[in-house]
């Protein structure tokens, strides 16, 4: 039973590396390294949450109830003030939201890794790295010829 724990974990690590792998591939301030450890992570605390108390035994007379939702809750806050960490407001810039949003998904794919469910992490993993690419296709072919026309116009007035 624990082979399947470690190849649950291994996978939430591996779709998170491979966020990882294109945001490293771009120079970005999250990188292989952090999408590897918190898709890791993610699907550890799932894992922990839904099995790790199996064989914890109540007291005679004492009933116990699991959530296993409270340590996915708590996954989520932890995340959340992890990518704060990532974003930066400089020169009326805002700098870091895509770092923020992709270690937030990379949290939820590991832990949908984690329950089991890996259709749909590899499915979410697959769409993030689709939105990542066609958005950087996007940016270099098609709005950078918008920006050099808009401030064409503006140097103009």
């Amino acid at each position: 039973m624990s082979w399947q724990y470690i190849l649950t974990i291994f996978i939430g690590a591996i779709l998170g590396g491979a966020i990882g792998f294109e945001r490293e591939y771009r120079s970005k301030e999250a990188g292989f390294r952090t999408h590897f450890l918190v898709g890791l992570g993610s699907a550890l605390f799932m894992v922990l949450s839904m099995h790790g108390f199996d064989g914890f035994e109540a007291q005679a007379g004492v009933i116990i109830q699991r959530d296993p939702a409270r340590m996915a809750a708590q996954v989520v806050s932890g995340i959340g003030f992890i990518g704060a960490g990532t974003i930066i407001f400089q020169k009326n810039v805002v700098k870091g939201l895509t770092t923020a949003a992709g270690l937030w998904v990379t949290s939820a794919i590991g832990m949908a890794a984690g329950v089991g469910m890996y259709d749909v992490a590899v499915a979410a993993t697959v769409m993030v790295i689709l939105c990542l690419e066609t958005m950087n296709f996007l940016h270099h072919r098609v709005f950078k010829h918008v920006h050099r026309e808009y401030d064409a116009d503006e140097k103009e007035e």
